[in-house]
């Protein structure tokens, strides 16, 4: 039987680089906290704790003095790097620049906007690091929209701005603003910023292929990870045999069954490591049913 590991899934540039740079520091010893966990993946979080990475909350972060603190790709509102100057606290800011990039535009739009009649609004989970990143340039005035039919909550009578979380799906981002430009009223203005990180949408449509070209499709994902969850349901719209799965432990010898070709994919924060892994777990299952 094939089993094939998709080069197109694992880590994005921004996760490498936060990665990156907490090895870099715990390399150079001392303490180093992460604000989060810093990447929604669990495995790669333990192996990072191996290495002497702290993983701290808000509240944990806000008792902090003097330390030093890395900021994950997906970015922190103003109020965390206030704290860091009032407490001492040197930041290792690992935001991801395209993320970085949005939350500058978003707080020129807030601040341009003198009267804060405008609705900003913002494509995203509401909660998610990212989003709470961006809400945080608005003085957490921005509206977040979650799915399409979120869009019917908007008052359109009033001006609209649109921005997309960076991992939001492309496609429903477009039908958002289609749907806005059909119901504005002509007395207010919209404007729309695709601010989705190509690198991840990207993988739509390579993920519905490499999905297409086998039996049976593991894919593995840290069950937090949001673009995990959109990038898996893409496999299964594709390949109904399509299982999510966060460890190699979890892999079950039925599923292969009349089984030729096994895909292993994962989203931009699954390690290529841990897909490596399963393909092994998979193999000495097949070695024992044989």
């Amino acid at each position: 039987m094939k089993i094939e590991i998709d080069q197109g899934s694992g880590f994005c540039f921004g996760v490498t680089r936060a990665i990156g740079k907490a090895e870099e520091e715990l390399t150079n010893g001392g303490k180093l906290y992460c604000l989060g966990d810093i990447v929604h993946n669990g495995k790669e979080c333990d192996r990072l704790k191996r290495l002497g990475l702290i993983t701290i909350d808000h509240e944990a972060y806000q008792k902090l003095n003097k330390a030093k603190v890395l900021l994950r790709a997906h970015g922190e509102p103003p109020r965390t790097y206030q704290l860091a100057r009032e407490q001492e606290i040197e930041i290792i800011d690992a935001t991801c620049p395209v993320v970085l990039h949005l939350q500058e535009r978003i707080k020129r739009e807030y601040d341009a906007d003198t009267s804060k009649q405008k609705q900003i609004v913002i494509f995203g989970k509401n909660g998610h690091a990212e989003v709470l990143g961006l809400v945080g340039q608005t003085q957490g005035t921005a509206i977040v929209i979650e799915k399409f039919e979120d869009v019917r909550l908007l008052d359109f009578e009033r001006d609209i701005c649109l921005y997309s979380q960076t991992t939001k799906p492309l496609d429903e981002f477009r039908k958002i603003v289609e749907y806005i430009q059909l119901h504005i009223s002509s007395t207010a203005t919209f404007t729309y910023y695709d601010t989705i990180c190509r690198q991840v949408a990207n993988r739509m449509p390579h993920i519905r292929e490499f999905a297409s070209r086998h039996d049976v499709i593991l894919f593995v994902c840290g069950r937090k990870s949001s673009n995990g969850r959109v990038l898996y349901n893409e496999c299964r719209n594709v390949n109904p045999r399509s299982y999510m799965i966060d460890t190699s432990g979890e892999i079950e010898t039925e599923w292969f069954q009349n089984c030729r070709s096994v895909g292993i994919c994962g989203a931009t924060s699954t390690p290529k490591w841990l897909m490596e892994e399963c393909k092994v777990r998979i193999e000495e299952l097949l070695s024992c049913h044989e």
